[in-house]
C-alpha cells in the first residue's frame, strides 16, 4: 500500500499506523513513540480540539520547541480540518499581536516558563484580538488560559475527524516581509506534501531514517524535516532546543541518519577544531540551509562525515525546498551550489526588464512549480507584484545558474537581514529607535559574521550635543517586547547617511562605510 498523490497529514499518519504501527514515529529524551501511539495521540487532541468548536478553516497558532506536543498539536489541528500558523519562539507580544491579529486565529498554543512567559505576552495583547478565543498552554497556565494537557487528554472520538482532500489549507507562514508587516504565506496539502515527497527520495530518505533538525519547526525549513519523515515513515529525533554546550553529545545521542542545520550551528566548533568523525558516525546526509555557506565550512564538516555527505539547500516561505544538492553530486557541486531544483520545479535568472539571462550570468531568481504557494493572505496587491507572465514567482534573490541548473545564491535584492538563518525587517527595527529624542535619522544595515552569517549594526545620525548608547537602544526594544535578534549588535555614528536622489538610503553603501571604518 503506497503513499496518495493526493496526500494529507492525517493520511500519512493513518498510512503509517496502520501499514507499520510499531515504526518509529519520534524519539526525544523520554524515550521513542511508535506510529501507532502517535494517532492515538492526535485523536485524543483533535477530539479536544472539536469541544472548543475548533473546526474547518479556524486558525490555530502555534508557538512551541520541537516537542512531542509540538508534533501532536499541528497533527491535531490539521485532522481538525484547521489551519496551524507557526509563530518563531522568540517572538514577544509585539509580533504576536501583529501576527496574531493578520491571521485571525481562534486559538494560539504556547509556552508558558519563566523564562519566556509566552502565555502572559499573548494575554498583554488579548485585548487587541476580538477574533482569539482560547489561549492554550504547555506549562503552568495563568488564569484565563486552558492547560494543554486538558485538551490532549480527551477521549478519542473517531467522529472528530473531519474530512479532507490534498486542495485544503493546512498551514500559515509568515514572510520576514520587504516592508515592515510580514506578509502570510497560506498552503495546501497538495504543494507542500507532494514537494516534501518528492524530496524524500532524492535525500535518500526511508523508513529506516532518523532525521534530526537543529532548526526549530516553526520555521519553513524545520517544517520541511517533518514533513520529509512523514512521507516516508522514517523517525523523527526531536531536541527542543539548539545548545552549544551540549550539541556535539546531542548529536551522538541522536544517532540521526540525516540532520538539518544552519552554518551557524557548526561554524564555532569548526573554527576550534571540536567537531570529531565520532559526534558524526550515524550520520549519512548533513544539510546547511538558512543562510549562506562558506565552502570551507561545508568541506570541513564533509571531511568529519566517515559516511556521509554535506550538501546545501535552498528555499522559501513560498514554496518549501526549492533546491537542493544530492548525496550523489560531485563535491564541488556539493560545496559550492544550494543543488539543482526539486523534481518539477523550474529557476531562471532575469535581468532587470525580465528578459531571461544565460548561465553564469547574474540576474534576479524567479521559480515556478507545484509548490509554489498562490498567493499572500488578504494581500491581492502583493501578490500581483510578486508574480510574471506564465506563472513566475519572482524571489527578489539574486543568483547565477550555472551550465548543470545548480544555483549559486549572490545576494538578495529585499534589504532583509538574515541573522543565522532568521530574516528580519530592519525598517521596524528602525521606527522604533527614530522615536528616541535626538535621533536624527537612522538605518540598520547587515554586516558579516563568520558565525551568524549577519548581524546588524545600527547607523545614526544624531542632532548636535545629543549622545547615545547601544545600551539605550537596546532598553529601548526591549521595552517595546520586540524579540532579542532583531537588536542591532553594534552601533555606529555618522553625520549623514548616504541617499538615493529619491532619498533612501543606500544600505550597502552605508555597510561599506562601516566596515571601512574597520579597516
Amino acid at each position: 500500500m503506497s503513499l496518495s498523490n493526493d496526500p494529507t497529514l492525517s493520511g500519512w499518519l493513518t498510512h503509517h499506523a496502520s501499514i507499520t504501527p510499531d515504526a518509529i514515529a519520534l524519539s526525544d529524551v523520554h524515550g521513542s513513540m511508535s506510529y501507532a501511539a502517535l494517532a492515538l495521540a492526535v485523536a485524543q487532541m483533535r477530539s479536544g480540539l472539536a469541544v472548543l468548536g475548533i473546526g474547518k478553516g479556524d486558525v490555530v497558532g502555534l508557538q512551541l520547541p520541537n516537542t512531542r506536543d509540538y508534533v501532536i498539536a499541528l497533527l491535531a489541528i490539521a485532522s481538525r480540518g484547521g489551519t496551524f500558523q507557526t509563530l518563531h519562539m522568540p517572538y514577544r507580544a509585539k509580533e504576536l499581536k501583529m501576527l496574531l491579529a493578520d491571521s485571525g486565529a481562534r486559538a494560539v498554543i504556547v509556552s508558558q516558563s519563566d523564562t519566556a512567559p509566552r502565555a502572559q505576552d499573548v494575554l498583554s495583547v488579548r485585548d487587541d484580538l476580538p477574533a482569539l478565543e482560547y489561549v492554550i498552554v504547555a506549562g503552568a497556565p495563568p488564569p484565563g488560559t486552558l492547560p494543554l494537557s486538558q485538551v490532549m487528554e480527551q477521549v478519542a472520538d473517531p467522529a472528530d475527524r473531519v474530512p479532507l482532500n490534498a486542495d485544503d489549507r493546512f498551514l500559515l507562514l509568515y514572510t520576514s516581509g520587504t516592508t515592515a508587516a510580514p506578509k502570510g504565506v497560506p498552503h495546501a496539502y497538495r504543494s507542500f506534501l507532494n514537494n516534501a515527497r518528492l524530496s524524500a527520495g532524492e535525500l535518500q530518505v526511508s523508513a529506516n531514517s532518523r532525521i534530526l533538525s537543529l532548526a526549530p519547526m516553526t520555521h519553513l525549513y524545520g517544517l520541511f524535516t517533518l514533513h520529509l519523515a512523514l512521507s516516508s515513515g522514517a523517525t523523527t529525533v526531536l531536541l527542543p532546543a539548539f545548545n552549544p554546550a551540549t550539541l556535539l553529545q546531542d548529536l551522538q545521542t541522536a544517532q540521526a541518519s540525516h540532520v538539518f542545520a544552519a552554518p551557524a550551528h557548526f561554524a564555532p566548533f569548526v573554527a576550534q577544531d571540536a567537531v570529531q568523525p565520532e559526534h558524526l558516525a550515524s550520520v549519512q546526509l548533513l544539510c546547511l540551509s538558512g543562510a549562506a555557506v562558506p565552502q570551507a565550512l561545508a568541506q570541513a564538516m564533509d571531511a568529519r562525515l566517515e559516511q556521509g555527505k554535506v550538501i546545501q539547500l535552498w528555499g522559501m516561505s513560498e514554496l518549501q525546498a526549492g533546491t537542493f544538492g544530492r548525496p550523489t553530486d560531485p563535491a564541488d557541486k556539493r560545496f559550492a551550489t544550494a543543488g539543482a531544483p526539486v523534481p518539477g520545479t523550474e529557476l531562471r535568472v532575469v535581468d532587470e526588464a525580465g528578459q531571461p539571462l544565460s548561465a553564469g550570468q547574474e540576474g534576479v531568481l524567479q521559480v515556478r512549480g507545484p509548490s509554489v504557494f498562490a498567493g499572500y493572505l488578504n494581500r491581492p496587491q502583493e501578490t500581483s507584484d510578486a508574480f510574471r507572465a506564465e506563472g513566475w514567482f519572482d524571489t527578489g534573490d539574486l543568483a547565477i545558474l550555472d551550465p548543470d541548473g545548480y544555483l549559486t545564491l549572490t545576494g538578495r535584492s529585499k534589504e532583509l537581514i538574515n541573522r543565522g538563518g532568521v530574516k528580519f525587517n530592519p525598517i521596524e527595527v528602525e521606527e522604533v529607535i527614530n522615536t528616541l529624542p535626538g535621533v536624527q535619522d537612522c538605518a540598520m544595515v547587515p554586516l558579516p559574521d563568520a558565525t551568524m552569517g549577519e548581524r546588524g549594526c545600527l547607523c545614526v545620525v544624531l542632532t548636535p550635543g545629543t549622545e547615545l548608547t547601544l545600551e539605550a537602544v537596546s532598553a529601548l526594544l526591549d521595552s517595546t517586547q520586540m524579540a532579542k535578534y532583531k537588536w542591532p549588535e553594534r552601533m555606529e555614528q555618522f553625520d549623514s547617511l548616504p541617499m538615493t536622489p529619491t532619498r533612501k538610503v543606500m544600505r550597502a553603501t552605508l555597510a561599506q562605510q562601516v566596515l571601512a571604518r574597520d579597516s
